[in-house]
């Protein structure tokens, strides 16, 4: 019923695909202007929490966007709250950054469940590790909720590759490259593993210059990192060395065919490494539709 994006090529994926144009800066949107719902979904940077003394809960949140979360949450009081973070959230600041979000949470009415979930398990060839965190209204909550579990059957990058015809402007020429002959004629030989396998380098082989193999899993998808191959890494894909292209990253994050991407491929490959994976979010929220079922039984 509401969506709030201040990307303007985000805004953009979003009418295209959905024929909504999300309200702007949410720090500048009121509360009270936002219609009721059941569900609500965000992601927030961990980065800015800094949580000094003895304060906790509520007004350690201050200045940070998930204060905007918790005003909107203890004014609309929803039944369900997902969010999704960086793996050692759970860690960060020696664990009172998770602290004072699992306080406010729970202030705020609400059972906490989190657990560090991979992507590679819920069909998608990459290797991406994220906090999920469901909060349940405690009046609501049967304590029925599990998180799934996921499948040891994996997908790898051979298995999303799109055509030589379509991705040949990814290819990347260049002489520094430098592929290991073993590594490479083990890759082919050992056949799809359950994991990124490197075969070489670009140049000095920093992030975005590391070469993998399409019989393994990929590595995560990034929204900011550099080099020859940057946001998606490099592969060894055909017998030739290339990024992957949008659509291809679309199918890491588990998006569906008919998903439109828009003409900045910079901007796609973006927002893809900012995207939670859609098959795990299907996969969580499946979960809460069994809690409600148990509820009824």
């Amino acid at each position: 019923v509401f969506s709030s994006e201040w990307d303007k090529f985000c805004q953009e994926s979003y009418n295209l695909n959905f024929g909504d144009i999300p309200y702007g800066d949410i720090t500048k949107i009121d509360e009270k202007d936002i219609p009721n719902f059941d569900i609500l979904c965000g992601g927030f940077p961990c980065q800015p929490f800094s949580v000094s003394g003895k304060q906790k809960g509520f007004a350690d949140t201050r200045g940070t966007l998930f204060f905007d979360i918790v005003r909107i949450v203890a004014y609309h009081k929803p039944k369900v709250i997902f969010l999704e973070n960086v793996k050692n959230l759970k860690a960060h600041n020696g664990g009172a950054t998770f602290e004072v979000i699992s306080n406010t949470l729970n202030e705020l009415n609400y059972n906490i469940y989190y657990k560090v979930l991979n992507s590679k398990n819920f069909g998608l060839p990459q290797n991406r590790e994220r906090i999920t965190i469901v909060c349940i209204r405690k009046d609501i909550d049967n304590g029925n909720f599990e998180f799934p579990k996921g499948s040891n059957d994996f997908k790898t990058i051979f298995d999303i590759k799109e055509d030589d015809d379509k991705t040949e402007k990814y290819i990347i020429n260049r002489t520094d490259i430098n592929i290991d002959q073993e590594k490479l004629k083990n890759a082919i030989k050992n056949g799809k593993v359950n994991k990124h396998v490197q075969i070489g380098i670009i140049g000095k082989g920093g992030q975005g210059n590391r070469i993998y193999h399409e019989n393994g899993i990929g590595i995560t998808l990034a929204a900011s990192s550099g080099g020859a191959a940057s946001k998606t890494g490099a592969y060894y894909i055909n017998g030739k060395v290339r990024k992957l292209s949008p659509r291809e990253a679309a199918r890491l994050q588990g998006f569906p065919e008919e998903f439109i991407i828009i003409e900045n491929e910079n901007q796609a490959l973006k927002q893809f490494g900012n995207s939670v994976p859609i098959s795990l979010l299907k996969a969580v929220f499946a979960g809460l539709i069994d809690m409600g079922e148990k509820k009824h039984e």
